[in-house]
């Protein structure tokens, strides 16, 4: 049975405290499926990245709803740390669907 996995982990802030800070995430993926050469892959990936994807999907993916992703926020509701893993985890969420 072909099986494959992903995890949004690790998230790093970059330039905290500046108006240009960001936070990426590291995207881990790992399958045993005959469909890909590489069986573990590691990639780190900003929000905006995944804006792009799911902006690709869209465009491709004709009358098959594409997931939504969590939302974006002007200014951080309760600690950033919060805010932070709730992103996380809807990262995930995004890719698992």
């Amino acid at each position: 049975q072909e099986l494959t996995t992903v995890r949004v982990q690790d998230p790093r802030v970059h330039n905290e405290g500046s108006w240009n800070s960001y936070v990426d995430y590291k995207i881990f993926l790992h399958t045993n499926s005959k469909a890909f050469t590489a069986k573990t892959s590691c990639v780190r990936r900003r929000y905006r990245e995944f804006v792009w994807l799911r902006r690709q999907l869209q465009r491709n993916a004709g009358l098959v709803p594409v997931p939504e992703l969590p939302g974006k926020a002007a200014f951080f509701v309760g600690s950033s740390d919060e805010f932070i893993e709730k992103r996380r985890q809807g990262l995930q969420q995004f890719l698992e669907k």
